[in-house]
């Protein structure tokens, strides 16, 4: 099928789809969902054969793929979402009336959505980014990820069962497949409206760039991943070196280092307990078995990024495997603060099971690396409760190079919820006010329109004046469920 077909076939669709009550799009996520819980040990054993990833892992993968269209299923439901507001006309107002007003967002029409190397379930074909695009009235045209063809094959078939039970028409979901050519057109296509994309750097900022060069520019919501800094404060590093460093050394392990949230960068007090805290993340990180990477590609780059290390001044590789086809061994490098912050590069994402440390002498010296960090997915600062509260100057640093920020724990594991941000300042992504994990990623493929002074029948059903289903909406600056 050519591409202008597909996206006839998408606008098409969209006519329709954009038009259903709620109730009937959460109707589709959660029909979704059954089916792909139906496909059963089948699609993890291919998923497993296809990615590596254990059968455990991909079992909790599946749970969150079908949680979050069931997620998503009742925030449609109850309606806040679509932030509807009314501003009633105020006709003997002085010196000039106001009109009537009523706004609320509306489906942008068709996303192309990229699937995830690291994720062939969660950030993929039913992910997060077709689960939001879906639930904002818009139809998805998918582009599989080459690592994983029959597990997305698999899910596809899902969907489109979900959609012939639901009695809509296929063209609200479609799937392509191809190289980096079918992509570029996708993206390029006049009817497309927003793209979706998680992976590398060089393949989101390609695909914005594509965008962006485009006669009539879109969004492009791009997650490309981040190094994602632990900043351990003095107190905190005496007398818990050990500690600190199994915690660590098990977040950058977990998923062979292949989460977009693995913490590739700890910036450590220089004092008596960095040996300590060294000597155990290495001891960690070493007796860990090597396993298989994705594919053999993901561990060709990390071995050869593991390889540039060597060439900048002042880093020393604490911990070095030896390169293997498949399995990607953990790495551990360090430097110090000075040497970090005259070498820009070093802030690269290495992909993989690998962290540098980092250490700084004092308070000024932590202030001017959190000053120069790039844009991040997560940040987390480890502290003992007296340290966090005189924190505040590098809290408000952070807040700002960061879509999460955290005081406790380690930044591997998203959480599926209405408060989650999965985003954060470029490099991290192409859009810092988006997520593409939670409920707030639907905000992504929905654009607002106010409609003035129109007459009742011509106005969406959440902005009219009687509020059958009960949604809530802003009314004259009150919320309420209440008919105006």
């Amino acid at each position: 099928m050519s591409f202008d077909a597909i996206f006839t076939k998408a606008d098409m669709a969209f006519g329709r789809y954009k038009k259903l009550p709620a109730a009937a799009k959460a109707e589709l996520l959660r029909t979704i969902a059954e089916e792909i819980e139906q496909l059963g040990d089948e699609l993890l054993e291919t998923a497993h054969q296809e990615s590596n990833l254990p059968l455990a892992r991909l079992t909790g993968e599946r749970g969150r793929t079908v949680g979050q269209l069931r997620l998503f299923a009742s925030l449609l439901e109850e309606g806040s979402w679509l932030e509807a507001t009314i501003d009633t006309a105020i006709p003997d107002r002085m010196p000039l009336p106001r009109p009537d007003l009523r706004r609320m967002l509306i489906p942008l029409g068709p996303v192309v959505v990229f699937g995830a190397s690291n994720f062939p379930l969660a950030f993929s074909t039913a992910g997060g980014d077709t689960a939001s695009a879906l639930a904002a009235g818009c139809p998805v045209i998918y582009k599989e990820h080459p690592a994983h063809p029959k597990t997305s094959q698999l899910v596809y078939g899902a969907i489109q069962k979900a959609l012939q039970r639901c009695e809509l028409p296929e063209g609200i979901f479609q799937h392509v497949s191809g190289g980096t050519d079918v992509g570029q057109q996708l993206v390029q296509h006049p009817q497309a409206k927003a793209v979706a994309f998680t992976g590398s750097f060089k393949g989101g900022k390609a695909i914005f760039d594509l965008a962006c060069q485009r006669e009539v520019p879109i969004p492009v919501f791009a997650e490309m991943g981040s190094v994602n800094p632990i900043f351990v404060l003095p107190e905190k590093a005496a007398g818990n070196g050990e500690q600190l460093a199994a915690q660590a050394a098990q977040s950058v392990l977990l998923g062979v280092g292949q989460f977009c949230t693995c913490p590739g960068l700890i910036f450590y007090p220089a004092s008596e307990t960095t040996h300590t805290f060294l000597e155990t993340f290495a001891e960690k990180l070493r007796d860990a078995p090597a396993e298989k990477m994705l594919h053999e590609t993901i561990c060709s780059n990390y071995y050869q990024h593991l390889k540039g290390l060597h060439t900048h001044e002042g880093v020393e590789m604490i911990l070095a495997p030896a390169e293997d086809l498949q399995t990607g061994g953990a790495a551990l490098a360090k430097t110090t603060a000075q040497q970090w912050l005259q070498n820009p590069s070093l802030q690269e994402e290495i992909f993989g099971p690998y962290a540098m440390v980092v250490t700084y002498q004092d308070e000024k010296e932590l202030m001017q690396v959190a000053g120069k960090l790039q844009g991040q997915l997560t940040c987390t600062l480890w502290g003992t409760e007296e340290e966090l509260t005189k924190a505040e100057n590098l809290v408000d640093t952070l807040r700002e190079k960061c879509g999460r920020l955290l005081f406790a724990g380690v930044p591997t594991g998203v959480e599926v919820s209405h408060a989650m941000t999965h985003g954060g300042p470029f490099p991290a992504t192409t859009d810092s006010r988006s997520t593409s994990v939670g409920t707030y990623a639907i905000k992504r493929f929905a654009r607002p329109v106010t409609f003035q002074s129109a007459p009742q029948e011509l106005l969406p059903e959440e902005l009219k004046d009687e509020n059958p289903h009960k949604l809530w909406r802003t009314v004259n600056g009150q919320l309420t469920q209440d008919s105006i």
